[in-house]
């Protein structure tokens, strides 16, 4: 089973993205701040992270930054998730480690499809 961490002070956005994705082969764990998910990434890192591009508690590209330096045989595909389109925000999660980003609020079929841009089965 694959699990996927999602990082978000937006109660309501955690609830949508568990709703969305729970199922079967995909188990969802949420975090509402950036530690929080530090915490639960070092305890048992998850397959995939959706990160907030605005963490009120730490700049994202750091914990991404700290997500990857962590010891872990579990290598997370890691997205992160933004109310506009910033160029910026995507470059500095990239260079910091991310695979991609997706707009939120997001409906269903680009969820899905931006886990299937991961290859993972949701």
């Amino acid at each position: 089973m694959k699990r996927c961490l999602f990082v978000d002070d937006s109660s309501v956005i955690r609830k949508v993205a568990k709703r969305i994705l729970n199922s079967p082969d995909m188990a969802v764990v949420e975090a509402s701040t950036g530690a929080e998910g530090l915490d639960m990434c070092a305890y048992d890192m998850p397959d995939i992270i959706v990160v907030d591009g605005a963490l009120e508690d730490m700049a994202t590209a750091d914990f991404i930054r700290r997500v990857r330096a962590l010891n872990s045989r579990v290598k997370p595909q890691i997205a992160i998730c933004l109310t506009e389109v910033d160029i910026g925000a995507i470059m500095r999660a990239k260079r910091a480690g991310a695979q991609g980003y997706l707009l939120k609020p997001f409906t269903r079929p680009q969820l899905l499809d931006r886990f299937r841009a991961f290859d993972v089965a949701a």
